[in-house]
């Protein structure tokens, strides 16, 4: 009888599990496992990205601070966020041509032609800097125009077009500066001060940091609201706080740095304003959707009654606008303007820079943020070398194959997008 009471003596219950009880562990760790399985499903996926510059940029920095311990120190770091400005400009104006999966080669002389014109206008004939510098800018508009209403209209591939409006351009700008070649510009004037005026107010850049931070997170969090509506994916609350999160502790990084030297440059602040412009109206407008859907397939925007023609030339027109400010900030850089003006390596280097930054080749992926982020690494690239006196011609070969390893990566990833239906 014993025994058979002790195999029936009640046992302890089993602890009590409820399946609506939350997962355990800090928030932020299952924020950034679910942004880690997010990542890893895009990737597998094709989508890339910007991801590549995130791998390459500390790499390239790394290696120059072990080769010259001042390659980041802030003057170093100041310089160079003035030196991405001018030819970032530009590549800007191109990641608009690539969404359409073309190619604008005019930039360079159509940058070079605006700061003619506006040299030429200032200085020689006495025009004030601020309408030169308006006049010059939609001499820019206007060759664009020109080039995208062709292109258009004759179907004539855009490279070809441009590559035509390359020569016409520069040769326009050799007329207009006549025989003296060079025009050296005021040091003290608009279009000088674009590069070398600085916010010495520490609050300047942490501003700025905490205002782009607050926009991002007031944007990203719109956007949830507004998906989750709908019924459409979206992302968690989580997730958008580590992001928000992450690029604080990088714009807040930054403004240190930048502070710790002369403080915010007026050209990175409308460098940044001006990307950030962009980006708005290629994501957030009607505009914006018909440059993403064109670069999917121009027969098809055509079947679903997207005024083709207009989107082409408006896309050249913003192509050249930008090509004209970015002149201009490379003239105010050197504060003179000459035959070589737009010519050498500037065309190649914005190309360059919109593709390295994820800009693809085959159009419809991209934004205009990538045109910062590979002209980062070609000015990083740039600046390490001449800190480290490195020849030139380095500087070319390792540009080029970073380039080369860009289109690659953009080929294999479309590949990888075609196997999954995404492309």
């Amino acid at each position: 009888m014993r025994n058979m009471a002790d195999n029936t003596r009640a046992k302890p219950a089993a602890p009590h599990t409820d399946a609506r009880q939350p997962r355990r562990g800090p928030a932020i760790t299952r924020a950034v496992e679910s942004w880690v399985a997010v990542f890893w499903r895009k990737l597998n996926a094709g989508e890339l990205g910007s991801l590549p510059v995130f791998l390459v940029l500390p790499a390239v920095w790394i290696t120059f601070q072990s080769l010259n311990g001042n390659f980041l120190s802030p003057r170093n770091l100041s310089n160079l966020s003035v030196d991405i400005v001018g030819t970032g400009l530009i590549a800007v104006g191109i990641v608009f041509v690539l969404l359409l999966g073309e190619l604008d080669l005019s930039v360079g002389s159509i940058s070079g032609l605006a700061a003619a014109v506006f040299a030429v206008l200032n200085v020689n004939n006495g025009v004030p800097e601020w309408l030169a510098l308006i006049i010059a800018v939609l001499a820019g508009t206007a060759a664009g125009t020109v080039q995208g209403f062709s292109f258009a209209k004759t179907r004539v591939p855009a490279f070809v077009v441009t590559l035509a409006g390359l020569l016409t351009w520069n040769g326009l700008m050799l007329a207009i500066l006549g025989t003296s070649g060079t025009v050296n510009l005021d040091e003290d004037g608009l279009v000088a001060q674009l590069t070398s005026y600085y916010f010495t107010n520490d609050g300047a850049a942490y501003g700025l940091a905490a205002v782009g931070t607050g926009t991002v997170f007031l944007a990203s969090y719109l956007d949830r609201r507004r998906r989750k509506a709908v019924g459409m994916p979206h992302r968690s609350l989580r997730a958008i706080a580590v992001r928000t999160g992450v690029l604080a502790v990088i714009a807040f990084a930054a403004a240190y740095v930048l502070n710790q030297f002369q403080g915010l440059p007026l050209a990175l602040l409308i460098f940044l304003v001006v990307v950030a412009g962009l980006d708005i109206v290629l994501r957030r407008t009607r505009y914006g959707r018909q440059v993403y859907a064109l670069g999917g397939g121009v027969e098809a925007a055509r079947r679903a009654s997207l005024s083709v023609t207009r989107v082409q030339t408006a896309v050249l027109a913003v192509s050249g606008t930008m090509a004209a400010v970015g002149g201009l900030f490379l003239a105010s850089r050197i504060t003179s303007v000459s035959q070589t003006s737009g010519s050498g390596v500037l065309l190649l280097n914005a190309i360059a820079a919109a593709v390295i930054g994820g800009t693809s080749l085959f159009g419809g992926r991209g934004t205009t943020w990538s045109a910062v982020l590979g002209m980062l690494i070609i000015q990083s690239i740039a600046s390490g070398m001449a800190i480290t006196d490195t020849p030139t011609a380095v500087q070319f070969v390792i540009t080029g194959g970073v380039l080369f390893a860009a289109v690659v990566i953009d080929s294999l990833s479309r590949r990888s997008q075609e196997a999954h239906g995404r492309a």
